[in-house]
């Protein structure tokens, strides 16, 4: 049955009798809490309202104190553990104070609110982007856009030497490139050294980004873009059109007197190796006769006669078979010969007529089967 039903055995859940009417005492609550709480810690549950702060001060345990310390404190340092990729460097700040720099892996550092933990990427390459208006030497404005590219070389200069160092390198952008194309012409600007007043202003970056000690390296400058203000713009595209024009022509002169060159040297090389040669064979031409002379006087020496009639035999030799001419010996008894002139006339190689019986080159008085005739002894 209910509690406030008459049976009930005269209790009701706050522990008053069926006489107590009216709600339940709230120091009879709290002190039902206490004495719960001191139970926890091994205290007694019981005591008198009016003794019960002793009763409670007296029960609680110091074991069960350190205990559920120790187990706040592990779980607090299981907050410092944290993971650094291969990109990045960890910083470590105590009370904010610079401690220590961590590289990858798994590190750990007393948690919050002791020591702070920040990441930087150490290897992202990030741009900046740099649009001015610049005067030259000559005392003319052109327009620049410039892009940086740079990255974190030191992480504890970067988070704690300067405020904003983005800003800074913003800065120091703006001051090279003012000095740099201060100190330049501009159609050298707007031409030929593009190349030459990038490389500069990255030296010079860089100089003012370290002496601020910003940690910053930069890796490169390149200048996007750089004509003259608007109102001028027509006149040097023309100049610049004409410039390259000029370059263009140079270039294909240059080529063609390569080619010309090139072609010269391949005839003087051609000529001089027939030159080479013809000398070589004159030369040796030239041997051999001397021996062919040497061999001949020792033969004439020996018997002058033949030797006089084979030189004039040959040379007799040499001579007409080159001609066109034929010598019929009439002598010989045979006056009735059938001459193919067409050929004759023709055939300029030494060789044999069908029908046709080779000249006789023998002199009146020698016999054909005279030894001497053959060069005989």
């Amino acid at each position: 049955m209910a509690w406030n039903e008459p049976g009930g055995n005269g209790k009701d859940p706050w522990g008053h009798r069926n006489k107590e009417q009216g709600p339940p005492d709230l120091d009879d609550i709290v002190q039902s809490v206490q004495d719960k709480i001191g139970g926890l810690f091994g205290g007694g549950g019981g005591g008198s309202k009016n003794g019960g702060e002793d009763g409670n001060s007296e029960g609680i345990s110091w074991t069960g104190i350190g205990f559920i310390a120790v187990i706040i404190l592990i779980i607090w340092s299981l907050f410092g553990f944290y993971t650094i990729q291969p990109a990045e460097f960890g910083v470590v700040t105590q009370f904010g104070r610079y401690k220590e720099t961590t590289e990858q892996g798994l590190n750990w550092h007393l948690p919050y609110p002791i020591e702070q933990l920040q990441k930087v990427n150490v290897e992202e390459v990030r741009a900046l982007t740099h649009r001015a208006l610049m005067l030259t030497e000559d005392e003319n404005i052109v327009v620049i856009e410039l892009v940086v590219q740079y990255q974190v070389k030191n992480a504890e200069n970067y988070l704690f030497k300067v405020l904003d160092p983005d800003n800074t390198l913003h800065q120091a952008t703006e001051s090279a490139l003012r000095e740099i194309v201060g100190t330049s012409k501009m159609d050298a600007v707007l031409t030929n050294e593009r190349a030459r007043v990038a490389a500069e202003t990255k030296v010079l970056i860089q100089d003012i980004v370290d002496r601020y000690k910003t940690g910053l390296i930069v890796s490169s400058v390149n200048m996007q873009n750089a004509q003259p203000p608007e109102a001028v713009q027509a006149a040097f595209a023309d100049v610049i059109k004409a410039r390259e024009d000029e370059v263009r022509s140079k270039n294909k002169a240059e080529g063609y007197a390569n080619e010309v060159a090139e072609k010269a040297k391949g005839v003087a090389n051609q000529l001089l190796e027939e030159a080479q040669g013809y000398k070589a064979q004159v030369t040796a031409r030239s041997v051999g006769e001397t021996k062919r002379f040497l061999s001949i006087l020792k033969e004439y020496e020996k018997a002058p006669a033949i030797t006089r009639q084979r030189l004039y035999i040959e040379s007799l030799e040499s001579v007409l078979s080159n001609t066109s001419k034929v010598m019929v010996d009439i002598k010989s008894g045979n006056n009735l010969m059938l001459l193919p002139l067409d050929r004759l006339l023709g055939n300029t190689s030494n060789q044999s007529t069908p029908g046709l019986s080779q000249p006789s080159l023998t002199q009146p008085g020698v016999r054909n089967d005279d030894p001497r005739s053959r060069g005989g002894r």
